[in-house]
């Protein structure tokens, strides 16, 4: 049993269109050598909704690219299912991922090293418009309106270029491009602005924003940032030691987080709007210990860094525990971390 099937709760997502992509229990290991086994993601479940923004935030090493590739096809899930549309998804054939590719795409997170160097713009734009479109379509002209969409104008200035020769950003806009070259319906985003100028991250978010509005996308954006993501996103899930510890809606999550990993995130992360005032005001961010640098090998993962871990936090592994209709979060300590959501009074 997947940690959501215990509990009947809705996505913060599910308003603002259909179910698109569904990934339920799914799990990954890696076998070290010597018999050791890295359990890199454990029992998560998303689902994505047309015209919503998931966002998975975790630190460096929780699992959410490993996470995202499952979804792209480009990894083998240990364990679970993903649903497209609703209906099972086998990429064991080219035939069939070649299918799947053309309804779920992937933007990397360095725009320069997921661009070859030595062919132009037109040509990464081209490739996928006669790969996904067939043969029938004028790719000058859709390479055109791809470059418009994406806001690199004029056009025809932007087609002949090489990566060497754009800014970070104008890399990243051709990486959104060649990923709508295929006319997908859910696009994975993992970190899309972490590698850009901070000056630039916000006018690109506002793009993709508009791209997800525009064409309806069903959009994962994977983040260390969970202050972008309180901007960005519809529902948030935050992900360590490769389980999601807290999902419930963007705002509710940064503004009353429940979970002490979450408060930590929130309690560390800059924001002009005073992001996690609440904390300040009645639930003070516990300080992680330092006890452990890394997620425990047994019982909950944050435990060796939770402030709050006791012994059963360090011999059980908790599931999620429903909070609210739409909120539910992962800790034995939950009275002690979030008083009033636990007890109903938030």
């Amino acid at each position: 049993m997947t940690q959501d099937a215990a509990i009947a709760l809705t996505s913060a997502a599910a308003g603002n269109g259909p179910l698109a992509l569904e990934a339920t229990g799914l799990s990954k290991d890696f076998k070290l050598g010597h018999g050791a086994i890295l359990h890199a993601v454990r029992d998560v479940h998303i689902s994505l909704y047309k015209s919503a923004v998931v966002a998975l935030v975790g630190e460096s090493g929780s699992g959410k690219s490993t996470v995202a590739r499952m979804l792209a096809g480009q990894e083998r899930p240990t364990a679970g299912t993903i649903a497209l549309d609703g209906e099972p998804v086998d990429v064991r054939t080219g035939r069939a991922f070649r299918r799947y590719k053309s309804q779920v795409q992937y933007v990397f997170q360095d725009p320069f090293g997921s661009l070859n160097p030595v062919h132009s713009v037109g040509y990464h734009l081209a490739r996928p418009v006669k790969l996904h479109q067939g043969r029938d379509v004028d790719v000058k002209k859709r390479v055109i309106e791809l470059l418009e969409q994406v806001r690199l104008t004029p056009a025809a200035q932007f087609e002949p270029k090489y990566p060497h020769e754009l800014s970070g950003g104008q890399r990243q806009r051709v990486s959104f491009a060649r990923a709508l070259a295929a006319e997908p319906n859910v696009l994975l985003a993992d970190e899309p602005v972490s590698m850009l100028d901070v000056s630039i991250r916000l006018e690109m978010l506002n793009l993709l924003d508009d791209l997800r509005k525009r064409l309806h996308l069903a959009l994962l954006y994977i983040t260390h940032d969970i202050a972008s993501a309180r901007y960005f996103a519809d529902e948030v899930l935050v992900m360590y030691g490769g389980q999601i510890v807290e999902r419930g809606p963007a705002e509710e999550v940064t503004q009353q987080p429940a979970h002490p990993y979450t408060q930590l995130l929130i309690a560390s992360a800059p924001d002009p709007d005073n992001l996690g005032s609440v904390l300040r005001s009645g639930n003070s961010a516990p300080r992680a210990r330092g006890t452990g640098s890394g997620p425990a090998a047994t019982g909950c993962p944050f435990s060796n860094r939770c402030p709050l871990a006791d012994d059963k936090c360090r011999a059980e592994n908790p599931a999620l525990h429903q909070l609210t209709a739409v909120r539910a979060a992962a800790c034995w300590r939950l009275s002690e971390a979030a008083p009033a959501l636990a007890n109903g009074t938030a």
